[in-house]
């Protein structure tokens, strides 16, 4: 049983699909996105978030300038691309994030997994892909995939348990 409940990318999107349709499956899925509390953080599925304090978590996590929301709409790229998206707060404040994107069928993937500085090495990190992994399962997904640089191997390999695999890559700004 999932910690986490899977919450529909779209309700409207749902009510217009077909009978029988990947949606429909989906549909009898739908629960309410619950929260779950963790060292006084919350951890939370789908969870509402503005673009501007993802930007900010984005710059800090990433070591990039902050990128305001007419450059990076985060709510828009997420409702039109991802499954869904873990969230945590401490007192209100957006100190986790991690993005779930998929195929609309079986396969989701793990992007931009984001920490605060200040919560990093608490586990955070670790129950969040969790949280993730668990709303990719609900939504009938066989595998999460992740890439990553080398100075995370021991986090995804270790604390959060994926397995090796070959994967290839094009630089496309080289």
């Amino acid at each position: 049983m999932p910690r986490f409940a899977i919450w529909a990318r779209s309700v409207a999107d749902l009510q217009r699909s077909a009978p029988g349709s990947r949606n429909d499956t989906i549909r009898a899925q739908i629960q309410v996105a619950r929260r779950k509390y963790v060292a006084g953080v919350l951890i939370e599925w789908r969870g509402e978030f503005t673009s501007d304090e993802a930007n900010v978590l984005h710059a800090a996590a990433f070591h990039t300038r902050v990128y305001d929301a007419a450059e990076w709409d985060w709510r828009l790229l997420v409702e039109r691309h991802s499954l869904g998206w873990v969230l945590a707060r401490d007192g209100g404040e957006l100190v986790g994030f991690v993005n779930v994107l998929w195929d609309g069928l079986v396969h989701a993937w793990i992007q931009d997994v984001m920490v605060a500085e200040r919560v990093r090495r608490t586990g955070l990190g670790t129950r969040m892909v969790a949280a993730a992994a668990d709303g990719a399962r609900a939504a009938g997904c066989e595998t999460l995939h992740v890439d990553f640089d080398d100075s995370l191997r021991d986090f995804y390999f270790g604390a959060c348990s994926f397995t090796p695999t070959n994967a290839g890559l094009i630089d496309l700004q080289p």
